[in-house]
């Protein structure tokens, strides 16, 4: 296709794959689009085996690695010490907790035995140990290199330019793209508030155009709510140069939500997700279940980033492995981020399945457009 961030990045398809699935990254790049990584909760050790892994399944295609490092967060310069972020933590968040797994019928005790890169999550979001990653990211042939909470660090600019791979960054408003243009991003992704995960509260069909008219030269990717390729069209009808999408992947025969998660993301409608702090102290959009609405009713105030995570993953970590294994109690709790998009997801299919649709939709949406202009 036609498009700046085509050319910028060697794909032949403007879309974008944000997935903490190395299955799913790799089968978009050799679809003909691209698969971002989402790297947060691995060590270097771990995103060094899941980019070898990538490298050796993507045909050699595009692929590229997403991180957070945001500009605040609690402990934010200081030495970070998991063991004292850990004991920080208040008894009564905990308790709040527990009673919450109990009425569900399971056990909220112990629950530290649960580790699912909790941890890693704490030391990346810090500079010195995005630079760790970093400098692993770099040493593979990547295309990108993401930011998706804040304004790239400097060392994040930095060894990007030196290795001549573009950095994008997510923003939610207008402001933020003009603070993001400044800071040297070369990729702006516009993500509207019906994202899944982490996200403002304007919307796609209002953000994109907003940005747009500040970008200037510099691509803009729409995200947010877009899970097909009419929807992508419409983005860059409004100055788009392709999309960012997430949400998408997650009910693909590849994803890594378990088959529980997946049912529900399946049944669900674009009303059954919501923001909300409770699970790492950001607004961030999830699938609504009583363990969210818990929270939101009667539970305490969620700790900022990043004790509200070290706080409820371990419990979060127990609902998805009990849920696996029939528990009803589980199942009822078990959430997972996703847009509202969620409500056009209806039916499983592979990552590269969902890449032609998108294709295929795109072309319809265009033809469309042509012929409301009389064109033949």
């Amino acid at each position: 296709m036609n498009s700046t961030v085509c050319e910028m990045l060697g794909i032949e398809f403007p879309l974008l794959a944000f997935s903490h699935c190395r299955d799913v990254v790799a089968a978009v790049s050799r679809a003909g689009g691209m698969g971002v990584f989402g790297a947060v909760r691995y060590s270097p050790a771990q995103l060094r085996e899941e980019l070898t892994w990538i490298d050796e399944h993507c045909g050699g295609k595009s692929y590229g690695v997403d991180l957070i490092v945001p500009n605040r967060f609690e402990g934010k310069g200081e030495e970070i010490e998991a063991e004292r972020l850990l004991e920080s933590l208040p008894g009564s968040h905990r308790d709040f907790m527990s009673t919450v797994l109990e009425d569900y019928g399971i056990d909220g005790s112990e629950l530290e035995e649960e580790e699912n890169g909790r941890l890693n999550f704490v030391r990346n979001l810090e500079e010195s140990g995005a630079a760790e990653m970093l400098e692993v990211a770099f040493s593979f042939p990547i295309r990108l290199i993401a930011n998706a909470l804040g304004t790239p660090p400097p060392v994040m600019i930095d060894q990007a330019k030196v290795h001549g791979v573009p950095v994008a960054a997510l923003v939610g408003t207008r402001a933020h793209a003009a603070i993001q243009i400044a800071s040297g991003v070369d990729i702006l992704v516009a993500a509207g508030g019906e994202a899944g995960g982490h996200c403002g509260d304007v919307s796609t069909m209002v953000l994109i155009p907003e940005v747009v008219s500040v970008a200037g030269e510099t691509p803009v990717l729409a995200a947010g709510g877009i899970v097909t390729g009419r929807q992508m069209a419409a983005a860059m009808a409004m100055g788009a140069a392709g999309a960012w999408c997430g949400s998408v992947w997650l009910t693909t025969v590849e994803a890594e939500p378990s088959p529980a998660v997946k049912e529900k993301l399946l049944a669900a409608s674009s009303s059954d997700t919501v923001r909300s702090r409770s699970r790492t102290g950001k607004p961030s959009r999830q699938l609504r279940s009583p363990w969210i609405d818990a929270w939101e009713a009667n539970g305490p105030t969620p700790l900022p980033m990043p004790l509200q995570s070290l706080l409820v993953e371990p419990a979060l970590l127990r609902i998805d492995k009990l849920a696996q294994s029939g528990h009803a109690g589980a199942r009822d709790l078990a959430t997972y981020w996703v847009g509202q998009g969620v409500g056009l997801m209806n039916q499983e299919m592979s990552a590269a399945a969902v890449v032609q649709e998108f294709k295929a939709d795109f072309l319809l949406a265009c033809e469309r457009l042509a012929e409301s202009l009389g064109e033949p």
